[in-house]
């Protein structure tokens, strides 16, 4: 059931792992583990490749990964079956949470690579701008090592790998042990859109594969997972002095204020806790609403969690993913319980040898509560009423997690301003999770939500080092201000200071 296991290999010295299905419980697959050896020797080829996938130009790497979204198309269907497989998720969130934002992400980065890693004059202000001129290039970091988890195992692996290519490194990923082959189809689809064996390699294995990896002559780590491992790779990364993403854990809150749609707010509260089983980073996990509205929106919540199929087959929800997560899960609901929660909907496993958790509404919770407080990563809504914006305010930031966060409302000034106060890396109104979808937008946490982004314009330039150029406009002899110091030198100093910055119009030109 999603257990993995150590399993006998007659072969040789590697350790193998045995998958078994989370829907059902029977084995589905055997793994055979890298070793540190195997690590290096990955690395060794990705450092050789990578030197000539950086001499192609931007334009021709994007040619080639713009190639991978007709790979996808092709094989939907096989990287759909085996999505489902290790997950038991439904078929269409293998489709609609995995493999269409995997070809939006295609499309996007691979249709403004240029324009965001080409070189290109950055204007100079000031003194400096009559002599000088800047330039700004990026050049690629090497080798990239991407370690994801088993929560979104395509997508999320995608990703980071397609941004690290199109900036010119090669990339060595090590997807989860839960997920293995879900995750290889990555590498798979990639080689057969025309990336090079070498430029793109996986390796398989659990947490001595990523260490392995991590200590590697790698030349930066991105990392999707928990906020313990997160940790640990920040120690080894600032050890060497080797740049690292860190995209860990979440407990985000939805704030309904009283102006909300409440039908729309109600499923919002119930498919944004519950989708892929609740097991989502940006997965809504704490729900504050006004006590104005907050029977009405309870009632709608109960009834419309009731309505949620799950199980086997074409449902609305399948199982957890991975067995120690169902029993995280329950330990949190009956800490709720114990402490005064009433379950109003489900609470308990489900029936039958798969990882089944029954959807899941709370009330009556608060902040001295598991649920409230750590990384529940299930079908869970928990709700607490609060008496106006102020207090859902200061109960949604009473957290140590800050990834992302939302706010119902029919106004969408007041969406904003909520907004700008909530210590999280995103606020999503009237919707939530979607935000990662935007390739557009800076998506990272604070707090222990992690380090770094994942998305924007800037993530895909984390992949690089920008190096800026200045270069001599006139090409004079020397400058005025290299030795020997004489007393003009001093003069015209001190001419600067008084008439560049101590008159407003000058001051005003030189900025």
């Amino acid at each position: 059931m999603a257990i993995v296991s150590a399993v006998a290999n007659p072969d040789g010295d590697r350790r193998r792992l045995a998958l078994h299905s989370p829907v059902d419980g029977r084995p589905i697959d055997e793994l055979l583990v890298d070793g540190a050896a195997e690590v290096r020797a990955a690395v060794e080829r990705a450092r050789a490749a990578q030197i000539d996938w950086a001499a192609r130009s931007i334009a021709e790497r994007a040619v080639i990964l713009r190639k991978a979204v007709g790979v996808i198309s092709a094989r939907r269907a096989e990287i759909a079956d085996t999505i489902t497989l290790e997950t038991g998720k439904p078929r269409v969130e293998a489709l609609g949470v995995e493999i269409v934002p995997s070809c939006d992400f295609l499309n996007y980065w691979a249709t403004r690579a240029h324009r965001t890693l080409r070189p290109h004059r950055q204007r100079l202000h000031g003194y400096l701008r009559p002599f000088k001129q800047l330039y700004m290039q990026y050049q690629p970091l090497g080798v990239i090592a991407v370690i994801t988890p088993w929560n979104a195992p395509f997508v999320l692996t995608l990703n980071p790998v397609v941004q690290a290519l199109l900036a010119g490194n090669a990339v060595v990923f090590k997807p989860s042990e839960v997920t293995p082959r879900s995750g290889e189809w990555v590498a798979r689809v990639l080689h057969e859109a025309g990336v090079p064996a070498d430029v793109v390699q996986v390796l398989h294995g659990d947490g001595e594969t990523g260490a392995a990896l991590v200590d590697a002559d790698i030349d930066k780590v991105c990392f999707t997972g928990s906020v313990g491992t997160g940790r640990k790779i920040a120690g080894r990364c600032a050890e060497r002095f080797v740049p690292c993403s860190l995209e860990l854990g979440g407990k985000d809150a939805m704030i309904v204020c009283a102006d909300a749609d409440l039908e729309r707010a109600a499923g919002g509260a119930v498919y944004l806790s519950m989708f892929n089983t609740g097991q989502v980073c940006m997965s809504v996990e704490r729900i504050y609403v006004v006590e104005s509205v907050a029977d009405e929106f309870i009632e709608l919540v109960t009834r419309k969690a009731a309505e949620i199929t799950y199980g086997p087959g074409d449902q609305d929800m399948g199982p957890l993913f991975w067995d120690r997560q169902r029993d995280l899960v329950a330990g949190h609901i009956k800490d709720a319980k114990d402490r005064g929660a009433q379950v109003l909907v489900g609470g308990d496993v489900g029936e039958g040898d798969g990882l089944y958790f029954q959807p899941t509404v709370l009330v009556d919770v608060h902040h001295g509560m598991k649920i409230m407080s750590e990384e529940t990563f299930g079908p869970v809504a928990a709700i607490v009423r609060v008496r106006d914006e102020e207090e859902a305010i200061r109960l949604a930031n009473d957290c140590r997690y800050g990834l992302s966060g939302s706010v119902f409302t029919r106004d969408r000034a007041r969406a904003r301003r909520i907004a700008a106060r909530l210590t999280t890396g995103s606020v999503v109104h009237n919707d939530a999770g979607v935000i990662y979808g935007c390739p557009e937008a800076p998506f990272g946490g604070r707090k222990d939500s992690g380090l770094g982004q994942v998305n924007g314009v800037y993530a895909l330039r984390g992949f690089t080092h920008a190096q800026p150029v200045l270069l001599d406009r006139w090409q004079p002899k020397r400058e005025s201000i290299w030795y020997p110091y004489t007393a003009k030198t001093t003069r015209d100093l001190d001419d600067l200071i008084r008439v560049g910055f101590g008159t407003r119009l000058l001051r005003r030109i030189l900025s």
